[in-house]
């Protein structure tokens, strides 16, 4: 585990080519052991060398049923996604769905074309490919999975996303990772607010008389 940038560089098999490549940008500096493992365990990616790899995490207090009742819906990523203004899905949600997901102005495309790779709901594993689109972000591929943790003494969940995408002409590897980041970041801390806010809606309803 390397510190660079006020960031936390991980190895994926070791060495320092590994940590070249790696990247979890937290709310925290420190990778506690258990991040660490998840990391290995399910965000395996192996970027070329006209490519770049990093992950984000983020801790939210809500429970992991709830969380990824969110995540899941790959035909409905603007119950949490913020730059999503519209998604269109034919069929039931299964891999190999295709969703054209309509982007809002103000970044630097319009649409993109996304296929569902993975959904394991026992995991919690979601893993979703770019396929086209007018953005740069080409050969885009994501790993997203969420885990159980105790946040305060009550359920919380752990969220990992993590990328692999090609180096657009132009960009450095790292100017590529931080772009990718921020638009993580955002739907992450997002997804914690919508995530926040229906635990205490739950909390607050009066119980059917």
């Amino acid at each position: 585990m390397v510190e660079m940038d006020g960031a936390v560089r991980v190895g994926v098999g070791g060495g320092v080519e590994a940590a070249r490549q790696w990247r979890l940008a937290d709310e925290r500096c420190d990778l506690r052991a258990m991040e660490s493992e998840y990391v290995r365990r399910f965000h395996r990616h192996e970027p070329r060398d006209h490519q770049c790899s990093s992950a984000v995490a983020k801790h939210i207090k809500a429970p992991v049923h709830l969380v990824w009742s969110l995540v899941r819906r790959f035909d409905q990523p603007q119950l949490f996604k913020p730059f999503v203004s519209r998604c269109e899905m034919k069929g039931n949600i299964e891999i190999g769905s295709v969703r054209e997901v309509n982007v809002k102005s103000g970044l630097p495309a319009t649409r993109s074309t996304e296929r569902l790779e993975l959904l394991d709901d026992n995991e919690h594993i979601l893993s979703v490919k770019f396929v086209g689109g007018d953005h740069r972000l080409k050969n885009y591929s994501s790993i997203l999975t969420v885990h159980p943790e105790v946040i305060e003494g009550q359920p919380g969940t752990l969220v990992i996303e993590s990328f692999m995408v090609d180096v657009p002409k132009g960009n450095t590897k790292d100017e590529t990772c931080y772009f990718v980041e921020a638009l993580i970041k955002c739907n992450l801390k997002s997804l914690a607010e919508v995530s926040e806010r229906l635990v205490v809606k739950d909390q607050t309803e009066p119980l059917d008389r």
